[in-house]
């Protein structure tokens, strides 16, 4: 029986360039996200059976039912990705922005994070792969609930983390914290990479079964020099 995998946030960006890596590396592959049409055009053009689910991640309890039938009508699910996310620039601090992205990256997250792990708690063995971002190591004055959303899943896989030491089951947890990515919510042009390339590295850090990841791997310097960073220079560059 082949391996399967579902991708939530799989209609664009890192989420369909993840799903078609995964469905060439011999995964069947779950599709997930608010556009069905889009999904089903991708599964149609994918080497391995795909199986597709309409999922807002804001309405976390049809999400969280939308995922259990999802594994219900696959034969495995051994990988779960969480690559759903929304970004918006808002230096006025207009509500409707920071609230989509508290629902999409903090509340839909977690609801969709927690459904995986009771999957993988049941079945004693999983793989759960968050999609951060390098923007969770500081704030920022120009897209304030972004970078904080960030924090919190970078933080939270943090946790399942400590909680799995504690347990006897075989689940992995996978932080991914991508640089600039050229998608839609690409906030920089800065060492961009393509969402092919972020795909193939998240693949390896999956196969070697890596606790934390940065996309492309030069990041991590970047992420280390703002940790080192003074709050008054960090002020100065992310006013």
């Amino acid at each position: 029986m082949a391996d399967g995998a579902i991708v939530v946030g799989a209609s664009s960006g890192i989420g369909e360039a993840l799903a078609r890596e995964l469905a060439a590396d011999g995964y069947e592959v779950g599709l997930t996200a608010r556009r069905t049409e889009r999904l089903k055009e991708i599964g149609a053009e994918l080497p391995t059976k795909a199986y597709v689910a309409t999922m807002d991640v804001t309405d976390d309890d049809r999400a969280r039912e939308a995922f259990d039938d999802l594994v219900d009508a696959m034969p495995s699910v051994d990988l779960v990705v969480i690559s759903a996310a929304v970004g918006h620039l808002n230096r006025d601090l207009e509500w409707e922005p920071e609230r989509e992205t508290i629902d999409v990256n903090v509340r839909g997250f977690t609801a969709i994070a927690t459904a995986a792990m009771t999957h993988f708690d049941d079945r004693g063995a999983g793989h759960l792969v968050g999609i951060s971002s390098v923007a969770a190591v500081f704030g920022n004055g120009g897209a304030p609930a972004y970078n904080a959303s960030k924090a919190f899943v970078s933080t939270y896989l943090e946790g399942l983390r400590y909680r799995q030491a504690g347990r006897e089951g075989d689940v992995t947890i996978t932080t991914v914290e991508p640089g600039f990515v050229d998608t839609d919510l690409a906030m920089g042009e800065f060492w961009m990479c393509s969402p092919e390339t972020a795909a193939r590295q998240i693949l390896r850090a999956v196969d070697s079964g890596r606790d934390h990841v940065y996309v492309t791997r030069r990041w991590r310097l970047v992420a280390w020099l703002l940790k080192a960073l003074p709050e008054r220079a960090l002020r100065r560059l992310f006013v």
